[in-house]
């Protein structure tokens, strides 16, 4: 397919006897005759079938244009206003067009930017969601997506909708979406959705929860090779263990990245090459590290930095969410363990990496200066820890229980007559903190 998205040309194929595809047609070509879209160099094809097009097997054989879209209507058991996208093939039976166990090829950037085109121009009422994988044509060689609305004569009739979706087709453009296929989930699949809104992950084929027990390592494979993917998501709440167990393992045997909804959502701007080159560097720190990419941009050699645990450590006591909040404005990839507990390491292009350590090291002792004592000396830094001693107030006669609290929050108590004082009853400590450069520091 051309991978240039704006000098492509599209076949716009409809049926004549849905209603939904020809009120979008209508608007499309409605909209290109108003001389809006005459600066853009993408072309478009309009093709009418007469059959319903979940038949139109091969129907790309009549067009010489890089993708497909089909518009179409979508119809529901409990019917409910929406706009959706999805690719053709069957995981098992062709019960709806088709052939079983065949999947056609995704237009998978494509659709991501449409589904998020529909969500912006989603009439009041409706709203925007992929569906699974779940009909034909699979007959095809073009990279393809359905374009829908939904889900009863009402509102495939409605104008609004239909308006809604012709401006979504033709304002869809692909912003460096990272192509990934989806397991689990209902028809709408929800999650994927959700991070396809949100992050650079764009689903091809999604698989439905029920389908997962009719996977083999041939259709995953087919999934991934028919969505051009570089990864797939589990929507794990939506499998029991043992599908969960079975399809993980399927995916290890295929050699398939799998990425969580926070990994995705933390991918950042980089290249995909990047992004691996990134994971790879996390592991050599520590075996399933976690990364999270912040304003790291463009291209470089990696390199990774490491600041004083210590140091990062009472950072992370003393103020956690304005650390992680200000490593977001820095060209950097964080790095955490499985449980989110922050690592010392980080990972940036060797470009930056003295600016890096600095600016870590400084904003580290910001925090810790805005909300603990401390005292400089030369290139240390000393936080003086001024903690409640239970012991103290044990000699003193404090009795365990609300009073305890009352000193520990800086309260005065009085026990027996006798005013006891928080400082009567604190232990000091003092942690010290080499740091190079600090009486540089603001």
């Amino acid at each position: 397919m051309n991978g240039n998205y704006n000098l492509m040309e599209i076949a716009l194929i409809n049926s004549r006897q849905d209603k939904a595809g020809v009120n979008i047609r209508n608007h499309i070509e409605e909209m290109l005759g108003t001389g809006r879209w005459q600066g853009q160099a993408r072309t478009y094809e309009f093709i009418e079938v007469t059959e319903r097009i979940i038949h139109a097997e091969h129907v790309d054989r009549q067009t010489d244009a890089d993708l497909v879209i089909f518009l179409s209507r979508h119809s529901s058991v409990n019917p409910v206003p929406v706009l959706t996208v999805h690719v053709t093939g069957n995981f098992g039976t062709a019960e709806v067009g088709g052939t079983p166990r065949t999947l056609a090829p995704a237009a998978t950037a494509m659709m991501q930017a449409t589904l998020r085109m529909l969500a912006k121009h989603c009439p009041e009422g409706y709203r925007a969601s992929y569906e699974v994988t779940h009909h034909g044509p699979t007959g095809l060689s073009l990279p393809s997506f359905f374009v829908e609305i939904g889900s009863t004569e009402k509102e495939w009739t409605d104008q609004e909708a239909g308006k809604a979706v012709a401006e979504s087709v033709l304002s869809a453009y692909p912003t460096n979406p990272v192509p990934l296929i989806g397991f689990g989930g209902t028809h709408y699949a929800a999650r994927e959705t959700e991070i396809a809104l949100t992050s650079r992950g764009a689903f091809g084929h999604i698989a439905h929860t029920r389908e997962i027990a009719l996977l083999d390592e041939e259709l995953v494979r087919a999934m991934m090779v028919k969505s051009g993917a570089v990864a797939a998501y589990i929507d794990r709440k939506a499998l029991d263990r043992e599908n969960l167990n079975n399809l993980s393992s399927m995916l290890k045997r295929l050699s398939i990245l799998r990425l969580s909804e926070s990994e995705i959502m933390a991918i950042g701007h980089v290249s995909w090459d990047t992004y691996l080159n990134v994971r790879k560097m996390a592991e050599q720190v520590s075996p399933d590290t976690r990364c999270y990419i912040h304003d790291l941009q463009g291209e470089g050699a990696l390199c990774t930095v490491r600041i004083d645990p210590v140091l990062l450590g009472e950072t992370v006591k003393s103020g956690e969410p304005e650390l992680i909040k200000n490593l977001e404005k820095l060209p950097l990839v964080h790095l955490s363990t499985q449980d989110n507990r922050l690592l010392p390491e980080f990972i940036t292009y060797e470009s930056h990496s003295s600016q890096i350590i600095n600016d870590l090291n400084t904003l580290c002792v910001k925090i810790i200066r805005s909300n603990e004592i401390t005292v400089t000396e030369k290139d240390t830094l000393i936080l003086r820890k001024v903690r409640f001693d239970p012991h103290k107030a044990r000699e003193l006669g404090v009795p365990p229980g609300p009073s305890y609290k009352h000193l520990a929050e800086g309260q005065e108590v009085t026990v027996d007559g006798r005013v006891i004082m928080p400082a009567m009853v604190s232990s000091c400590s003092e942690i010290k903190i080499h740091i190079p450069g600090l009486e540089k520091y603001p």
